[in-house]
């Protein structure tokens, strides 16, 4: 009876085909989600853990401190009974595992008793550390000074952490400095470059070859720009290891992003804007300035916007040619003439994440350094992205074609 039954031949009906297209839509739509949760979880831990070191829970509620101060080694002092019992107590623990390692299979009430004892410890050491955090003295680079004004300071164990004291200021400058000097070299640059091949150059093999190396120089590993650097303009120039050497360095490796781009923008603005200013007598450069570099501004201030992303986190091109790992002066302080500013070196988040996180033996302070580096890191790369959008946004609402 059921063959009898009407059937709607436009109903969707199951196919090898469109089962395929639908597990490669859901393929694809989970890989998506995955990246998209990937990125999420580590901004997410950054931003929570950096915070701790950024803000604080009492007015103005951020650590000035840590964004002005330059990095100082941390001098820790923590009272010397509790630290003995701590160590006398992590003993017991280490000793009451071994032995519940060495319990035979039918020694089931001994291994329970073991690991009652080793809970009720653990809940010792938690305390104990409690109280220990309570009663530390920690002090920067001032420690011997803070501490001579301590009379009991023979009951305290003394212990120091390299770069995990002070603030990350000095970074936070210098990071800033290389970053809008790159971008404004690299933006004058790429947009002459764009200029040229896109409204004077002449079609042909060389200038597919040009745009052939210009495409290649884009996925050339940053070591190898860090090198080129070190032998042009550290060597070669002599401007050693400095601010304008970093500055030069990270421009040429946001050139290919930003020539590409731009001239990308260029050709594709009408030609009818061109002609239309030659027809009224305009000279070509004329034309230029005025019929096409403001339409392709905002493909212009996008290409920016990837050249920040890619020369703000470097870290082997400025190691060579322009960062510290640690300077106390700002690049405007003790110079000598003017011209100093630019032929020093300074310090650099990039290099200084680096440095805390692989140079130096981990603990539980150089977390926090290592954090709240990371996240005023983030921010300060958001902050000139978000310039280049909005700026971007204005010009596009200006410029309709």
């Amino acid at each position: 009876m059921d063959s009898l039954k009407p059937q709607n031949i436009f109903s969707k009906r199951r196919s090898t085909q469109g089962t395929l297209e639908a597990t490669i839509s859901g393929a694809l739509r989970l890989a998506t989600y995955l990246v998209i949760i990937s990125a999420g979880y580590i901004f997410l831990n950054i931003s929570i853990n950096g915070s701790k070191a950024v803000f604080t829970t009492e007015a103005p509620f951020i650590n000035v401190e840590f964004l002005t101060q330059k990095p100082q080694t941390l001098h820790v002092f923590e009272p010397k009974v509790i630290d003995t019992e701590l160590k006398s107590i992590k003993a017991a623990v280490v000793k009451l595992e071994a032995n519940s390692r060495n319990l035979g299979s039918g020694e089931i009430v001994a291994a329970d008793e073991i690991e009652q004892q080793i809970e009720t410890l653990e809940e010792q050491i938690k305390t104990l550390d409690i109280e220990r955090k309570a009663g530390r003295l920690m002090y920067g680079d001032d420690a011997y000074r803070a501490l001579a004004e301590e009379p009991n300071i023979e009951h305290y164990v003394y212990s120091n952490y390299a770069y995990s004291g002070g603030g990350i200021g000095p970074a936070i400058v210098g990071t800033c400095l290389l970053v809008v000097g790159s971008i404004s070299i690299a933006l004058t640059l790429g947009i002459l470059c764009a200029i040229f091949l896109s409204e004077y150059s002449t079609p042909g093999r060389t200038l597919q070859l040009i745009r052939l190396s210009v495409l290649n120089l884009s996925g050339v590993p940053s070591i190898v720009f860090g090198l080129f650097g070190f032998g042009m303009f550290v060597l070669f120039f002599g401007w050693g290891v400095s601010l304008i050497a970093g500055c030069f360095t990270l421009a040429i490796m946001a050139l290919p992003v930003i020539i590409a781009a731009s001239e990308e923008s260029m050709r594709a603005i009408p030609k009818g804007f061109r002609e239309g200013s030659l027809a009224l007598g305009a000279s070509k450069w004329t034309s230029v300035r005025t019929n096409v570099l403001p339409y392709a501004l905002p493909g212009i201030l996008t290409s920016s916007i990837m050249g920040v992303a890619r020369v703000a986190g470097e870290t082997a091109p400025i190691m060579f040619t322009a960062a510290f790992a640690l300077r106390d002066q700002l690049p405007w302080q003790g110079l000598e003439k003017p011209t100093d500013f630019f032929f020093q070196g300074v310090m650099a988040l990039p290099y200084h994440i680096y440095v805390v996180s692989a140079k130096i033996p981990q603990n539980e302070y150089t977390r926090n350094m290592q954090y709240g580096a990371a996240f005023v890191f983030l921010l300060i790369v958001g902050f000139f992205a978000l310039s280049s959008i909005i700026l971007r946004i204005k010009i596009r609402k200006k410029y309709k074609w």
